[in-house]
């Protein structure tokens, strides 16, 4: 959080928040009134003062204001820069993975990660980068029918021991892959997708 936003808060405890206002889309963009924001600097500011309540709602805080987001998916959309070499991951607030805890496929396809930094999906322009991530138990590399037969198999929620898991292999990560369906996400992560006002 920034200081400036701190002592905004010291100085005026009690400013009402706001609701229905600030959205976060699949592809991690911050909407206001449904329309993206353009400028850098604002979403910058928004991206470093991104934080929850006990409750699990996802707001920002605008210096003395808590605007509360509604969250298109997760709270965290997570990105692949695109170079091959390196496949670093960071989070659409612009913060770097450092340990990935687990992973899921959901029947929609979306791959989600728990990070240090909390549950997220995976931008679906960058899941191409990663499918060299998706292996067998042992570690071994996927043929493209093979990885194509077991993502439809997470979809249609058939997944067993047999040989439908796959496995998310990502720098010291070796984690086998859970099914999820795509309604139980916001309770299954704690957070809420739509935060409305209990006044």
């Amino acid at each position: 959080m920034d200081d400036i936003v701190r002592q905004a808060m010291a100085k005026w405890p009690n400013v009402p928040a706001v609701f229905g206002w600030l959205s976060l889309d699949r592809r991690g963009n911050w909407l206001i009134k449904g329309e993206s924001i353009a400028n850098a600097q604002i979403n910058e500011f928004i991206n470093r003062n991104y934080l929850h309540d006990e409750a699990g709602r996802w707001f920002f805080q605008n210096g003395p204001q808590r605007v509360f987001v509604d969250l298109a998916y997760a709270p965290f959309v997570y990105r692949v820069p695109g170079h091959p070499a390196s496949l670093d991951i960071y989070t659409h607030t612009q913060q770097r993975v450092n340990g990935i805890r687990a992973a899921w496929i959901d029947n929609d396809g979306t791959l989600l990660l728990e990070t240090e930094h909390g549950t997220g999906h995976v931008h679906d322009q960058d899941l191409e980068w990663l499918l060299p991530s998706f292996v067998d138990g042992d570690g071994r590399a996927l043929d493209e029918d093979t990885l194509e037969a077991r993502f439809d198999c997470y979809a249609a929620g058939h997944v067993d021991d047999a040989g439908g898991h796959l496995w998310f292999q990502h720098a010291s990560a070796h984690l086998r892959i859970e099914t999820l369906r795509t309604r139980d996400v916001p309770a299954r992560f704690g957070f809420v997708p739509k935060p409305e006002s209990t006044a």
